[in-house]
């Protein structure tokens, strides 16, 4: 009897067991086949990446790249307002056929993919591109958006809509963009021609940095650069675009800022130099506006500027230093 008990006692506890394990694997096969749902949903990134149109696609929307959709022309492409199927307005830049040829084995689709995986509030947004035999368009998104250059260099009423806020505002945000380029951005990407043509502000006085990494395509172009990137970029050895050429294009736009006046070729930062040494504020800042009862965000917009534009490569602050003070300055004016 004592063996039967036993026996019995033994079977109870088997099978208590073996329903605890049966438990126990349903659960943890329950808690494992959660897990990889989770983490894809904490943790992995949708990458945008540019859709390829055809050159057919994209002659629809310019309507045969026609003259009167002309909305500008730059160091390398023109830009028309395109019309895409759904009635999506969008920006379309035709590179010119001299910089094509020139660039013909240069892998411009894996470049614009990689391009178009940059995503920022601040930065204008890669929405496809076309390749074909002597035809290169990159398609961007449109928004609105009116550039800096002719805010403040073009339309008559331009300067007084950009009230001193605004331009920190500006400021601080281009920084931010140009930061998301260099730092965020995988592989990091240099802009190689920041200047206030590229800085497009919407409706709410939002900038967003466009035309980056496109610098490739005329490298040695001087039109449209000379005095927007440091004396390095022209040397022939260390030099070219950099992310301290970068920082010098946009503090000269923080100068234009400061005093309305356009780069003029980078006369405008040996003139802003001096007067922001000797504190010359009155002669420096835009006349188009009043002179603001507190004068200190702007002092240290243009120490800021003067030290973008002031010192060697070296020596010049990096993108992440300009847009904490940038920033810090934002919060100030907009409480």
């Amino acid at each position: 009897m004592k063996h039967a008990s036993g026996y019995i006692a033994y079977d109870v506890v088997m099978v208590t067991l073996s329903i605890f394990l049966c438990v126990l694997s349903v659960v943890l096969f329950l808690v494992c086949k959660k897990k990889p749902v989770e983490s894809e949903e904490t943790f992995s990134v949708k990458h945008h990446c540019a859709r390829a149109y055809s050159l057919m696609d994209i002659d629809a929307a310019t309507d045969g790249f026609n003259h009167r959709r002309i909305v500008g022309k730059g160091r390398i492409g023109t830009v028309y307002a395109g019309v895409q199927e759904n009635g999506e307005v969008v920006a379309v830049k035709r590179i010119y056929p001299v910089l094509v040829l020139s660039n013909a084995g240069f892998g411009f689709s894996s470049v614009l993919k990689w391009l178009s995986s940059a995503q920022h509030p601040n930065i204008v947004p890669i929405i496809g591109f076309s390749e074909a035999p002597g035809e290169r368009v990159i398609m961007m998104e449109f928004g609105r958006m009116v550039n800096l250059e002719f805010y403040l260099h073009q339309n008559v009423n331009g300067a007084s809509l950009l009230d001193w806020s605004k331009r920190i505002r500006i400021a601080a945000g281009a920084a931010r963009g140009i930061q998301y380029l260099h730092e965020v951005a995988t592989p990091n990407i240099v802009h190689g021609c920041v200047k206030s043509s590229n800085v497009l502000i919407d409706v709410n006085f939002c900038p967003k940095i466009s035309d980056y990494g496109l610098n490739f395509l005329a490298p040695r172009e001087k039109r449209g650069l000379v005095g927007y990137v440091d004396d390095e970029y022209w040397n022939e050895k260390g030099g070219g675009a950099s992310k301290e050429s970068d920082v010098y294009g946009l503090g000269v736009v923080m100068l234009e800022l400061l005093s309305g006046r356009g780069c003029e070729e980078g006369l405008i930062a040996k003139w802003a130099l001096p007067l922001i040494k000797e504190l010359n504020f009155g002669e420096l800042l835009d006349s188009r506006l009043v002179m603001p009862s507190d004068m200190k965000p702007l002092v240290r917009l243009a120490k800021v500027a003067s030290a973008c534009v002031g010192n060697s490569r070296k020596c010049r602050p990096s993108i992440a230093q300009v847009t904490t003070i940038l920033n810090n300055l934002e919060m100030e004016v907009c409480i």
